[in-house]
């Protein structure tokens, strides 16, 4: 399977005290970059996360976020942990004494404070596991999003395959009488500029020039990349990095195509070559 690196996975999971929940997003990017952002409670799984990832993500800018919801129980009134709001007094007066400059804890820094509601919090021991069963099941959704997404993109550049090959049919029967018309065309011209060459001569100078016009090669090339674009898109797996160089091939011969086009219809369809790669580039930078 060809794998987009743009993906989205949302999931919850219910754990004594509350719900955990998990948010899975990514966008293209040349490597693997991680970004979390997890809450106080849980940021010890960061490490068992980024391992979880990195088995089944390649490539892709990826943000994950993990955060915990603590339940209210009905009826039940929340109560600040006297015993620590004790220390964190202490604490303040502590440090101000220290530092007269220091600015006094916020009534919002001491609600935010781990624990200071009691013990009705998170208890990592349990949370721990949940958390990365629930980040395997994000995962699981994640991938199929991915998926979806890189079958569609697979199809677009398959597309963009077949209309490059259909050029390449209309173009190389073509290539035959646009040399003749051109060839003679330049016997005319080098007959006029030099009226003693005689016809030898001519024979040598016309053929060394249809030599360094010749787009045979190129296009044969050009064939022989679009047959490899076909079997990595059918191989599948991460092969975002092959269609980037494969790209740059196409681009290449397709350059070299239109330097040798003398003729105004080959040097149209040189930029009917570019243009439907430069598309093609444009879904493979998208690509796991």
């Amino acid at each position: 399977m060809i794998y987009s690196m743009t993906g989205y996975a949302a999931t919850t999971r219910a754990v004594d005290g509350g719900v955990l929940h998990i948010e899975l997003k990514s966008v293209n990017s040349r490597y693997l970059d991680y970004q979390f952002r997890i809450c106080d409670e849980l940021r010890i799984v960061e490490p068992a996360l980024r391992e979880l990832i990195g088995t089944r993500v390649a490539r892709g800018k990826l943000e994950c976020r993990l955060s915990f919801v603590a339940a209210s129980g009905a009826g039940k009134q929340a109560s600040l942990n006297a015993e620590l709001l004790a220390h964190l007094k202490t604490f303040d007066s502590q440090i101000r004494d220290a530092l007269p400059l220091a600015a006094p804890l916020a009534v919002s820094d001491v609600l935010r404070w781990p624990g200071i509601f009691g013990d009705d919090g998170l208890d990592i021991e349990t949370a721990a596991p949940a958390c990365l069963a629930l980040a395997s099941d994000a995962l699981d959704e994640f991938a199929a999003s991915r998926q979806r997404e890189g079958e569609k993109l697979s199809a677009v550049i398959r597309q963009k395959v077949a209309s490059m090959r259909a050029l390449l049919r209309d173009v190389e029967p073509r290539i035959p009488a646009a040399l003749a018309a051109f060839d003679d065309r330049l016997r005319q011209r080098l007959r006029d500029a030099v009226d003693t060459v005689d016809d030898d001569r001519l024979r040598q100078e016309v053929a060394v020039f249809a030599a360094r016009i010749d787009v045979a090669e190129e296009l044969a090339r050009l064939s022989t990349h679009l047959d490899e674009v076909e079997r990595v898109l059918s191989t599948g797996g991460a092969s975002g990095k092959r269609l980037d160089f494969l790209m740059q091939e196409l681009n290449r011969e397709a350059n070299t195509f239109g330097s040798k086009s003398l003729v105004a219809e080959l040097s149209q369809l040189a930029i009917e070559f570019k243009i439907l790669i430069e598309q093609m580039r444009e879904q493979v930078q998208n690509i796991e």
